[in-house]
């Protein structure tokens, strides 16, 4: 008898362990999405770019100093300019966080964040060698959560000689190696929701270096971004101003190209140059412009010059008939 109540007992506890294996098992597939029991659910998919490397249209965008946050050059764009930037692009220093709550603020009210990330006070061939590789995995980290598109230029203007990075005080191999071993590491842990914008300054008489030995490659560069200025020295019309690097960029990429930053310097010919400009990047077949609306220091000079688009009545309307009547707003959310 005391074996049989043994057997008995051992059945009723087999079959109650299979019992509740299978309702924990049914339960799982049906609140999992069929996954086993005892894994864990597949992580969530993060934010693809793949659909806005080559966009249809030609987006207009602003450039400041200020943070995600600071809102204000946004709102006094639209309307200045008769329409909201579709791209906000702003500056952040090497070793700064990623404002993840900012970027998806811009994100949500329609303007694709673009970061310039700036090497001030590193070394690129510090960051080739891995001297930063603790910083570049949190960043991307904090970058891949964030859930949204981001354009990132770094290292901008590297061909310009007023950086710290410039020709006279980086190799170009330095900066080619450094920005792929970027991109390596976000490529690693699994960043699939930045859009890499190479953008070296225009080459002019202030910065003569040739760009091809500054390009990481075609695998490694999604849009090219173009920095350069209407002003007192080399900016005179498109076609010298912007047509001869274009033509060399050719030379070596076939990656859609944004004017990631420029600007018509006051003037008697400013309104002459917007319309220049606006015309010239069309029949060029750029995807964009970005417009720095602020008063700055011509680059590489102390000349300070307003660039804003409401320095006379003139420049505001030329502004706003050529950038509506050469088609330039295009909604990266809607593709």
């Amino acid at each position: 008898m005391a074996i049989a109540r043994r057997r008995s007992r051992s059945t009723v506890a087999s079959i109650l362990m299979i019992a509740v294996a299978f309702l924990v098992g049914a339960c799982g597939g049906a609140g999992s999405g069929g996954a086993k029991a005892g894994t864990a659910a597949p992580p969530a998919a993060h934010f693809q770019v793949s659909s806005m490397l080559r966009p249809s249209g030609r987006a207009l965008g602003v450039v400041d100093d200020k943070t995600p946050w600071q809102y204000g050059i946004v709102t006094a764009f639209a309307k200045e300019a008769g329409r909201a930037p579709d791209i906000r692009e702003y500056y952040s220093s090497w070793g700064d966080d990623f404002d993840a709550e900012g970027n998806a603020f811009l994100w949500h009210h329609g303007q694709l964040p673009m970061m310039a990330l700036v090497p001030s006070d590193t070394s690129l061939a510090d960051i080739a060698k891995g001297k930063d590789d603790a910083y570049i995995r949190r960043l991307a980290g904090q970058i891949a959560a964030y859930d949204g598109p981001l354009a990132l230029s770094f290292a901008g203007e590297m061909n310009g000689p007023w950086n710290s990075w410039g020709p006279q005080h980086t190799k170009p191999v330095d900066f080619v190696a450094s920005w792929k071993h970027l991109h390596d590491i976000f490529t690693a842990q699994g960043v699939t929701n930045v859009i890499w914008v190479w953008t070296p300054h225009v080459v002019d008489s202030g910065t003569t270096a040739a760009l091809r030995p500054y390009y990481p490659g075609n695998a490694y560069v999604d849009w090219v971004g173009l920095i350069g200025y209407y002003g007192p020295i080399d900016g005179v019309a498109f076609s010298s101003l912007f047509t001869p690097t274009l033509r060399q960029v050719a030379g070596f990429s076939g990656k859609p190209v944004l004017i990631a930053e420029t600007g018509v310097a006051q003037g008697t010919g400013k309104e002459a140059h917007i319309r220049d400009l606006f015309r010239g990047a069309t029949k060029a077949g750029v995807i964009g412009l970005v417009w720095y609306d602020q008063r700055k220091d011509w680059p590489g000079g102390t000349q300070l010059m307003d660039w804003r688009i409401s320095t006379s009545v003139g420049a505001l309307a030329a502004f706003q008939v050529e950038s509506a009547r050469n088609s330039f707003g295009h909604s990266f959310k809607n593709g």
